[in-house]
């Protein structure tokens, strides 16, 4: 039997420029989407996922990271003595079931780069790796990592890549992935040939996007030592899963379900709208923003 992944590696080292001045003095990890910050929800569905070490890539001005991570005896027994019981339920991931560590990327060189800095903490194991700035909306958030796993160990795969599909119109946004043979029922695994980052307009190999969660073997930290700087001088993942595939290494692609959205916290426009989404879904006070939406609609 395959052993279980237990490690992650979360990317939290943007500088968030295109959310300036909001990320002035805090990242954009940290930004709150309803009543949690954006990097909360993404430890939050690692640990459902069963992945309770894991490593945050930090950079310049993230500390604030480490502090809302790091565990708080004397406010935790200040709310239980208040017998606040449903701030304590939103701290639960606190709770001794995981096991934070920190690295730093000194220098913007790519979220390539940035993977490449857990090589030592991964030590030959498989890992998971989710960006800070990206969550997942569903039922149940972790079902997709789960389902990923579950894909990448059946298949003995080297890497199985979260997709999701987008309008062709936004493809040059994106990382788009090209398959072979037809689209599979979503939830289910399907080889890549290639991957292109931001491809121009009209030559797009699909609508399939990657969706910032990955299931990786050690060949992805090969991969990224044999990964050329693009012209920025910085190592970027995409070309890394490319150089896997040509290796000749399996590689899958796995498609989010409908009811299983990605949200990037990378900009206004996307963060706005996270925001809004996840404030009108909250079960402790969506209702009261539901009311507010409504009446303030007939404004507009």
């Amino acid at each position: 039997m395959a052993r279980p992944i237990t490690k992650a590696i979360v990317p939290a080292a943007g500088l968030g420029t295109r959310l300036l001045p909001a990320t002035k003095s805090q990242p954009k990890e940290m930004l709150p989407v309803g009543r949690k910050p954006a990097v909360q929800y993404v430890v939050e569905e690692l640990q459902a996922a069963g992945l309770h070490q894991i490593l945050i890539i930090t950079g310049r001005h993230k500390r604030t990271i480490e502090d809302h991570l790091d565990a708080d005896p004397q406010l935790i027994a200040a709310l239980k003595q208040a017998g606040s019981e449903a701030v304590l339920a939103d701290l639960a991931y606190l709770d001794d079931k995981s096991r934070f560590l920190y690295t730093r990327q000194s220098e913007p060189k790519g979220l390539g780069h940035a993977i490449s800095l857990g090589r030592d903490y991964v030590n030959g194991d498989d890992c998971v790796v989710a960006l800070g700035d990206t969550l997942i909306a569903a039922d149940e958030p972790a079902a997709p990592l789960l389902g990923m796993i579950k894909a990448f160990q059946g298949l003995g795969a080297a890497a199985v890549v979260a997709v999701e599909k987008v309008p062709v119109e936004e493809t040059f946004r994106y990382g788009i992935v090209s398959i072979a043979g037809a689209e599979p029922p979503l939830g289910q695994p399907v080889a890549m040939t290639d991957i292109i980052e931001k491809p121009s307009v009209g030559v797009a190999p699909s609508t399939l996007a990657v969706a910032a969660r990955y299931v990786f073997s050690p060949a992805i930290f090969d991969a990224l030592a044999r990964t050329a700087p693009d012209r920025r001088g910085e190592i970027q993942l995409t070309d890394a899963i490319k150089v896997l595939i040509q290796m000749g290494q399996p590689v899958y692609a796995w498609t989010l379900g409908p009811d299983q959205n990605r949200y990037d916290v990378g900009n206004f426009e996307s963060y706005f709208r996270a925001f809004i989404d996840f404030a009108l879904a909250d079960e402790r006070y969506g209702y009261l923003v539901r009311k507010y939406v409504k009446a303030k609609a007939y404004e507009l």
